[in-house]
């Protein structure tokens, strides 16, 4: 039988995946060639969905771009037997795109059915989770943290630290928290790898909570994700009839049981205790720090809050050792991480990388350029809140401390590149816009910074007293900066002073009408 893969994340559907693997199986019975429909999950590369493969003697075929009307000439050129077509991509693993990645979290990516057991475990599923039922909590956490891995949310924060945190501490309720509120522009890694390996989520909080002695997990998915929070939902009740989830897992004395809550479509949730607040029924609002959360969390209990890619990132490290992951990265950014590519570019996906990878290996290598061949002017780092950088910045090495150092954040790893269309002073407006907008309100310089801050830039824009509101301008984003209680308000200036600071052409009036 003939093995046909179509992907069934949010984006392939989108763009007819359903309606394409109808028409391949009314065809194939028409002309009755047997083949076996697989949803699989996406490979990450945007540009090419729906990608259909098919399984040869030579390895998996990929023809990409898919539409209804190509179906009945994917069937005269012989497809299923993985004959050439104008469509057809080749040996999909030999797709540069793909071939030069590193990819430690999305490695079954587009390989196995997500909601199959049997796929998974016989992709190396499930092996970290056995090795760490035979190690103490104090073990897990030591290797964790000797593999170097930090939050992969934005804040970049040591992993292993907040888990020795709640190892330590004592309660009889801890809680493990998963934050996939994606809210971030440009990014899809979280619901990709939920909709796609969402067993590898799973496996990832069951080892979090051996380390911390947690028995109960939450997975806050954003309200916009319906098709991941189903397939976790499906794929929870499936690995708990397994006894991979639940009470003495595999046998041990360990339990862990895990549900998914869906969130309200709030941007400020994203926020780990405003996240912990919206989890208990109450409105989304930031909570003052101290204390941390491992220690006062959840329903008043210990928590340990990390972001999907974190927890995603742990099973590689559990199975196969701290040094196999710290090998890869540099500096104090250590592993992998996927990128996502999005924006004006020729090919937007998922691209996972060592740290130190160059902005320009990603944004040209990989994503090929700007669409239409305009010339790049600016890339958003790390979502909304993030950075802009100039096109004369493209060689920066992609780690925590060299984007910090250049004014930037890796953030989730959202990468979103903008042509020479783009009017950054409007840009600048949208964060300001966005903040007070997306604002809890519970803090002044975030509620009413926001508001101002969209005001300031209007009349610079307009050319009213340019130089002075440019100095209103720098000193509001330092108030906020300095006085927010969360990264919503203390981080919005970041996006607002860099495309002051590398494009400041764009806020000077005469010169925008000189130039127009």
């Amino acid at each position: 039988m003939i093995k046909i893969f179509i992907p069934r994340d949010m984006l392939a559907i989108a763009l007819g995946a359903d309606e394409v693997a109808e028409a391949i199986a009314v065809e194939a019975a028409a002309k009755k060639i047997s083949v076996q429909i697989i949803r699989n999950s996406s490979r990450g590369m945007a540009w090419l969905e729906p990608l259909v493969e098919v399984e040869t003697p030579k390895g998996r075929v990929g023809y990409g771009g898919v539409k209804v009307t190509d179906v009945k000439r994917l069937f005269a050129a012989k497809f299923y037997e993985g004959e050439k077509h104008e469509l057809g991509q080749g040996l999909v693993e030999e797709i540069p795109f793909l071939k030069n990645q590193e990819r430690l979290t999305f490695a079954r990516a587009g390989i196995t059915d997500p909601v199959s057991l049997t796929d998974y475990i016989a992709h190396g599923g499930f092996e970290g989770l056995k090795k760490a039922l035979a190690l103490s909590g104090v073990e897990i956490v030591k290797e964790v943290q000797e593999s170097g891995l930090r939050g992969r949310g934005g804040a970049g924060f040591p992993t292993g630290l907040k888990w020795k945190t709640l190892n330590e501490v004592k309660a009889d309720q801890k809680y493990i928290c998963c934050n996939a509120d994606e809210g971030d522009s440009g990014t899809f890694a979280d619901r990709m790898i939920m909709e796609g390996d969402p067993f590898l989520l799973i496996e990832g909080m069951v080892i979090a909570g051996l380390a911390g002695g947690a028995t109960k997990g939450y997975i806050y998915c954003r309200s916009e994700y319906p098709y991941a929070i189903s397939t976790l939902k499906e794929a929870i009740a499936i690995a708990t009839n397994a006894n991979w989830l639940g009470q003495n897992i595999q046998g041990t004395e360990h339990s862990f049981d895990l549900e998914v809550r869906r969130g309200a479509g709030a941007y400020i949730c994203g926020e780990e205790t405003a996240m912990l607040e919206s989890l208990e029924g109450k409105r989304g609002m930031v909570r003052a720090k101290p204390p941390i959360p491992a220690l006062v969390g959840l329903f008043g209990k210990p928590t340990i809050i990390n972001n999907v890619l974190s927890f995603c990132a742990v099973p590689f490290i559990l199975a196969k050792g701290a040094k196999a992951y710290a090998d890869y990265g540099m500096g104090r950014s250590r592993g992998t991480m996927p990128f996502q590519l999005g924006g004006n570019l020729e090919r937007g996906g998922i691209v996972e990388k060592a740290f130190g990878v160059t902005l320009r290996e990603l944004v040209e290598g990989f994503g090929g350029g700007p669409y239409m061949g305009k010339p790049l002017r600016a890339v958003q780092l790390g979502g909304p809140l993030g950075a802009y950088v100039g096109a004369d910045q493209l060689d920066l090495k992609m780690d925590y401390e060299t984007l910090a150092a250049n004014g930037a954040m890796l953030g989730h790893g959202g990468i979103v590149v903008f042509d020479s269309t783009v009017d950054m002073a409007q840009q600048a407006r949208f964060a300001m816009e966005f903040c007070a907008i997306e604002s809890c309100g519970k803090c002044t310089p975030c509620r009413i910074g926001s508001t101002r801050g969209v005001e300031v830039i209007d009349k610079i824009v307009a050319g009213e007293n340019r130089d002075a509101n440019l100095l209103l301008l720098e000193d509001l984003c330092q108030t906020m900066t300095d006085g927010s209680l969360c990264a919503m308000g203390g981080l919005t200036p970041m996006p607002v002073m860099s495309a002051v600071r590398h494009f400041p052409e764009d806020f000077d009036k005469p010169t925008r009408l000189a130039a127009e």
